[in-house]
């Protein structure tokens, strides 16, 4: 039995989505903010001015405008965030170098408030990358750089480290160091849990819409709840519906008049199957395979069945005369149904999620659908299913035939048609 194929679209380079695009402005706004920090950290601030603190700043708008010009250029490029998230974190380290050179445990001078809003503005601005690594990474840097500095301070001081424990100034810095790391964990758990999150409503609407070329609406519901879809052993009914003669019909036609009939001819197929609780297993080519039972058996799956295909043989036949009224070609169809015990259920690879129906019950009904021409009828169904459909098909004008030679089959077949 073939496997139903995923369709693969060719895409054209990706352009980013507004939600790229907002995180990559809100990006680049807090590294101008930043700067502004450290500007107005230059002018009112207590550091002695210098040519290290001109640096900074210069150097710092100089990393600002290349990323913003490199997030308006190359948006998707994948070295981006690491390279300029990691310039971030030095400029931070430098600015506390810059602050520790001015003596902070000697002078009583602690980081300035707006030198330390810098530190936590560039720390939202790795969670903005929505990556639990890279906001590691940033704080791991930052964080270890911080507290080696802190240690070099203590050193220059002459402090032994009983002594610098209790000191105040190195109390206040290590504090400062300490609620820094402390934020940065609790912000890379957020953004580890929303990408998490994320990542599995994503896979989640995946295996909805995989589940929605299968199923009817009502069985998508209950699957998503909860409901298994693993291979197993199930009484089943299996319908196929077949075009007769779309192979001579499609050496000639027009590949729009070929597009028009498979196309309306799957629509009211599927939509039948749909309607009367079934399942579309696949698409073959001409053909549609639709299997009743599985993953949500119900006592009636036989009458159900058989009332699809009794629909379908009225509903193909007016979609035929509608065709040939429209001056357009139309094909008639062949429907083979059979009831039994199958293997039924959903192998997933990657992403490709087949549903599968195996054994003698889709060879049979298959079998069934070719007899279908041979008898001159539009219908074929086993003498089982139809005493086991309780309501549909009592007043259908059945022709009954025993003992009818199954193609491939070796044991004959009590059959029924219309």
């Amino acid at each position: 039995m073939s496997n139903h194929s995923a369709h693969h679209a060719a895409h054209a380079r990706a352009v980013p989505g507004d939600g790229l695009r907002i995180r990559l402005l809100g990006g680049e706004l807090l590294r101008l903010a930043a700067v502004a920090v450290l500007v107005g950290n230059f002018v009112i601030g207590t550091y002695q001015r210098s040519t290290v603190h001109t640096a900074l700043i210069v150097g710092y708008l100089i990393v600002t405008l290349l990323s913003l010009l490199v997030a308006a250029r190359r948006p998707d490029a994948a070295w981006r965030q690491p390279l300029f998230v990691l310039a971030d974190a030095v400029a931070i380290l430098l600015m506390l170098c810059m602050h520790a050179a001015q003596g902070p445990l000697d002078h009583g001078r602690a980081l300035t408030p707006p030198g330390l809003v810098v530190v936590f503005v560039l720390l939202i601005n790795a969670a903005l990358t929505s990556d639990a690594k890279l906001v590691g990474r940033f704080s791991s840097v930052v964080f270890l750089g911080w507290i080696a500095i802190i240690a070099a301070a203590v050193a220059n001081t002459g402090l032994g480290l009983s002594e610098a424990l209790f000191d105040p100034e190195v109390q206040r810095e290590l504090g400062l160091a300490l609620s820094f790391g402390v934020t940065a964990l609790a912000v890379h758990v957020i953004v580890r849990q929303h990408t998490e999150t994320a990542t599995a409503a994503e896979a989640a609407q995946r295996r909805g819409s995989n589940l929605a070329r299968f199923f009817s609406p009502a069985v998508v519901d209950q699957l998503a709840g909860g409901g298994d879809l693993q291979l197993e052993r199930r009484q089943v009914a299996v319908m196929f519906v077949d075009l007769r003669g779309f192979t001579s019909f499609a050496e000639s036609a027009f590949p729009e008049q070929l597009r028009h009939m498979l196309s309306e001819f799957r629509d009211i197929v599927s939509a039948a199957v749909v309607r009367h609780g079934g399942a579309v297993d696949k698409f073959l080519g001409d053909g549609v395979m639709a299997v009743f039972g599985h993953p949500a058996p119900r006592e009636d799956d036989d009458d159900r069945a058989m009332a699809c295909a009794l629909e379908l043989v009225d509903e193909l036949d007016r979609w035929r005369k509608r065709e040939v009224a429209a001056g357009r070609p139309a094909l008639k169809a062949g429907i083979g149904l059979h009831a039994g015990t199958a293997m039924a259920g959903v192998l997933e690879a990657g992403c490709h999620s087949e549903y599968t129906v195996l054994g003698d019950v889709v060879n049979v009904a298959q079998r069934l659908q070719v007899v279908s021409k041979s008898v001159g009828a539009t219908l074929v169904v086993s003498e089982d299913v139809k005493f086991a459909a309780r309501s549909a098909g009592t007043l259908a004008a059945w022709h009954d035939s025993k003992a009818v030679a199954i193609p491939g089959r070796k044991l004959p077949l009590n059959v029924a048609y219309i």
